[in-house]
């Protein structure tokens, strides 16, 4: 008897969201309280800037203060496995798909920042999102990124600071349940 292997691939932008999972309409819209199959759910394309006024995707995120994204760098061990409301400045975000966004204390190269990602692959942000004021909500994650993974991440724009002797790099991620963009 004879079994193909199928390479399985954990890649944020080539993983499908898992069964059940509610994906979201076009980006500024809220998604119906019923899921949408994702056969149905239209690929994400750049929107002009304009566009990015007020976006709102994912639930929506709480009123109150939100926490200065630098406040929870400088204690991301303390913050692990908590949820939390920040804002920042999105410096990059995923060129093909928008899976994934840069939150960083400012739009400097050189500035702190941390990896967003979206609760269940349920919802992205637009892909040129990169200029924007975000604010979100999300649960505080800190890991390690194997080698396949940073690779991936960096051909879509990512940038890794510092990375251990093998490739692999320890990040700090949120898991966002929502998320509001405002550009000016």
């Amino acid at each position: 008897m004879y079994f193909a292997v199928l390479p399985l691939t954990a890649l944020a932008c080539e993983a499908r969201p898992p069964a059940g999972a509610r994906a979201e309409p076009p980006y500024g819209e809220r998604a119906p309280e019923t899921s949408v199959p994702l056969s149905k759910v239209p690929s994400p394309s750049p929107l002009p800037s304009s566009a990015l006024s007020d976006v709102k995707v994912g639930a929506p995120v709480p009123p109150g203060a939100a926490m200065p994204l630098a406040e929870l760098l400088s204690a991301s061990s303390a913050f692990s496995g908590k949820t939390v409301l920040v804002e920042g400045e999105v410096r990059r975000a995923c060129s093909k798909k928008g899976c994934w966004m840069e939150l960083a204390t400012s739009h400097d190269l050189s500035a702190a920042g941390c990896r967003v990602t979206f609760k269940d692959y349920g919802f992205f942000v637009p892909t040129n999102a990169s200029g924007a004021h975000a604010r979100l909500a999300g649960e505080v994650v800190v890991k390690t990124l194997r080698k396949s993974h940073v690779d991936h991440l960096e051909a879509e724009g990512a940038r890794f600071t510092t990375k251990n002797s093998d490739g692999s790099a320890v990040e700090v991620q949120i898991v966002a349940t929502g998320v509001e963009l405002r550009k000016s």
